[in-house]
């Protein structure tokens, strides 16, 4: 059995199960991975070199013959380079975030190729649509990273009543009982990161692994707030340093510091000053697991949901 919407039908995959494409996390290895099992890996590719992103692309290809994707980071300085080389290996999808796609619509999806902006509001959504988007991600606050204001549980219903092309909801979702909870609120399909971070085949750091298996409920702080660019963290000594800067309303300071950090803990391990980029659902993530077993969790724990509700649509 197997969950179907028009997000499989619209990727050609078996589970409308997306995996995060988060920068310095999501490799080749844990995309291949997710997709070998049925959802659709995404390559973060951050502010990777165009060749370094070229050369993930191509070990991707060389581990799964299923579709996988790349996250696209509209700011990045060379921008221009990196969608032009999606474009020439032919990857399938790209999900995109800081910025707007507009300016590369045409030529992504005259190579083919599905876009699926990410999105925390109904206002950009519409505007994601009007330009041509194939389908959206709504995250919510409860995500890891760069995050907006709307929790998931309100913003998921709100885009799904303001654009008719699939809405995928992001944010606070790591078991079946998450994916259910979206699917009733009409999503047609999830992303999930941060339980994916601890998935055999992710390449960061252990030490990040082991911080968030033994993370709790309360252990995600939301920093740098005065900047208008505030970031989900799991709290160490980095993250009281920007809260600090926060109150204080240095942003410029907070910028500064925060330069580097993510590679820092995800490719070296300093989970002192390191940013531990996840979402509020680390306090879920019990294990280290295959990413195939995680994506079977999130499809039959649903599916035992939705089934006892009598919802579940299979095929």
């Amino acid at each position: 059995m197997a969950l179907r919407t028009r997000l499989t039908t619209l990727l050609g995959i078996e589970h409308p199960i997306i995996q995060g494409g988060m920068a310095w996390t999501a490799t080749a290895e844990l995309s291949a991975a997710v997709s070998n099992a049925g959802g659709i890996g995404i390559i973060g590719a951050g502010h990777m070199p165009t060749d370094v992103l070229r050369e993930q692309i191509h070990l991707a290809k060389s581990l799964t013959d299923k579709p996988f994707g790349v996250n696209l980071m509209l700011l990045t300085p060379h921008i221009d380079d990196i969608v032009q080389m999606v474009i020439d290996e032919g990857v399938k999808v790209v999900t995109t975030g800081a910025g707007n796609p507009g300016k590369y619509m045409s030529a992504l999806k005259g190579a083919g190729i599905k876009v699926i902006p990410i999105v925390p509001s109904v206002a950009l959504a519409k505007r994601m649509e009007s330009i041509g988007a194939d389908a959206i991600i709504g995250e919510g606050m409860e995500a890891g990273g760069h995050i907006g204001d709307l929790t998931t549980l309100v913003l998921t219903p709100q885009l799904v009543d303001a654009v008719s092309i699939p809405v995928i909801a992001a944010g606070g979702i790591a078991d079946g009982r998450g994916v259910a909870a979206a699917f009733a609120l009409g999503a047609e399909g999830v992303q999930v990161g941060t339980r994916f971070m601890c998935a055999d085949e992710c390449t960061i750091h252990p030490d990040v692994k082991d911080v968030v298996v033994k993370a709790k409920d309360r252990d995600t702080v939301v920093t740098g707030r005065s900047t208008g660019h505030p970031v989900r963290v799991i709290k160490n000594k980095l993250a009281r340093e920007i809260m600090e800067l926060d109150r204080e309303g240095k942003a410029e300071e907070i910028e500064a510091l925060g330069a580097g950090k993510l590679a820092l803990a995800m490719r070296h391990g300093d989970t002192a000053m390191g940013s531990l980029m996840a979402g509020q659902v680390a306090a879920m993530v019990c294990r280290i697991e295959p990413a195939a077993d995680i994506v079977a969790d999130l499809v039959n724990g649903a599916e035992e949901v939705m089934r006892a509700l009598g919802t579940v649509p299979v095929a």
